[in-house]
């Protein structure tokens, strides 16, 4: 039996290769892809890793960033608090004013919608700005029913070649008859309290209390002892000084471009050491008698006379700066039977005396430097009439003028504390080089 062997022929082989070929290619195909899709999902992937990584880092920048700004505007805030405060307690009635009142609808909690006020017309002003004080005379009146207490402490120094100067010195100065004096330095501290009361809106009474200390080195010649040496005299004295009363009035309430206007009247006593009652070193008289210096052995701290002086203050708000400014004019009271007090406990007889007027003009400008602080800068002048004795003007008295450039500056602590400097130097010679003044208000 034959067996026939049937033959595949070859195009059925060759299409059988190339289906398995294709079928290989295509599987490889799909194993590249797959590994190429991989790749790239692996990629994604990491971007989105990364990018997630930046997103948190924005995240806790905004967040910090978000923290700064609450804690800037906490802080406004609590200043804007502080000041409307101060506010209300310099203003006579402490109704709170149209700005306060937005303001305090702003604090409200909701952080998230803040009201932000845009062009808000500030509150009418009752009283006069405050600024830096350079004179004896506050800008700011205490408000009713409170009162100011305010220590003080002031630095006098003062080099001249006369003895004449004005305050303390002038009588003994007319009374030297022994010594030729060539120079004096003069070193004056005062430490003072001061007590200020709101009796009204517009009315304040004020009492002073001060204690001197005085220190005077005079460089001399004595006279008719036929000497050309010079010697040094050091005498010093410290006591209560003069104690003083005043009360300032607001005159006005001023509309629109119109100055604040103060009226004051101020009582100087002569509490201190009298000059005439401080022991002169003469044995019996001091004019024409050569025996002793003819000097005090103990310096007076008080004028020996009574003062009532009077006085306009004027403030003249211009944002940011105040102008300011006033005049006065002090009467001495004189005296009579006055007698000086010399050595071994006797009395030389004077008779009448005095003193002449004094007639003051201030002016400056204050400039707000911040919420706080303030400085300000003035000049004071005054013009010292002459001394009389026994109706008669005194020979070697003349009208003195003085000038004294003021520089001041103020720090606020709180509501309630405040602290002033003052740096004064003098611009004619009988007037102190330096007087520097140190003042602490505090309102109750």
């Amino acid at each position: 039996m034959t067996t026939r062997i049937r033959r595949t022929p070859a195009w059925a082989a060759l299409a059988c290769s190339s289906t398995m070929l294709l079928a290989t290619l295509a599987q490889a195909q799909g194993t590249a892809a797959s590994r190429n899709a991989n790749k790239r999902i692996e990629s994604l992937q990491q971007q989105v890793t990364e990018q997630g990584r930046q997103i948190e880092v924005l995240r806790e920048a905004l967040r910090q960033q978000a923290t700064e700004h609450e804690a800037r505007y906490r802080e406004q805030q609590r200043i804007e608090q502080e000041r409307q405060q101060a506010r209300s307690a310099a203003r006579p009635d402490n109704r709170p004013t149209g700005e306060e009142k937005e303001t305090a609808a702003g604090d409200a909690p909701d952080a998230a919608t803040r009201p932000v006020r845009v062009g808000v017309a500030p509150g009418a002003q009752t009283q006069p700005p405050a600024v830096a004080p350079l004179f004896d005379q506050p800008g700011i009146l205490t408000p009713r029913g409170r009162y100011v207490l305010e220590p003080s402490l002031q630095y006098g120094y003062s080099s001249s070649n006369r003895v004449a100067l004005v305050g303390y010195t002038i009588i003994p100065a007319l009374l030297i008859g022994l010594v030729d004096v060539r120079e004096v330095k003069r070193n004056t501290l005062t430490a003072a309290i001061t007590g200020r009361w709101g009796l009204s809106n517009r009315l304040e009474v004020e009492a002073k209390l001060p204690y001197v200390y005085r220190s005077d080195d005079a460089i001399s010649r004595e006279l008719f002892t036929g000497t050309v040496s010079e010697r040094t005299f050091n005498n010093s004295g410290s006591a209560i000084g003069d104690i003083e009363f005043a009360a300032r009035y607001q005159l006005n309430q001023p509309r629109g471009d119109a100055p604040y206007l103060i009226g004051s009247l101020r009582l100087k006593t002569r509490t201190g050491k009298d000059p005439f009652e401080v022991v002169t070193d003469c044995v019996t008289r001091c004019v024409g008698n050569t025996t002793g210096t003819g000097l005090p052995l103990d310096l007076p701290t008080g004028s020996g006379f009574y003062a009532l002086q009077t006085g306009l203050t004027w403030l003249f708000p211009s944002d940011p700066a105040v102008f300011f400014g006033g005049v006065s004019y002090t009467h001495n009271f004189g005296r009579d039977n006055v007698s000086r007090l010399v050595l071994n406990g006797e009395r030389e007889f004077i008779g009448s005396v005095r003193p002449g007027g004094v007639v003051g003009v201030n002016f400056g400008m204050g400039l707000a430097l911040n919420e706080r602080s303030s400085f300000s800068m003035g000049v004071d002048l005054s013009s010292v009439g002459r001394t009389r004795q026994n109706g008669v003007p005194v020979a070697s008295s003349v009208r003195t003028q003085l000038a004294s450039l003021l520089l001041g500056y103020s720090y606020r602590y709180n509501n309630k504390t405040t602290l002033n400097v003052t740096v004064g130097a003098g611009l004619t010679r009988d007037t102190p080089d330096l007087t520097l003044t140190v003042r602490l208000p505090m309102l109750y």
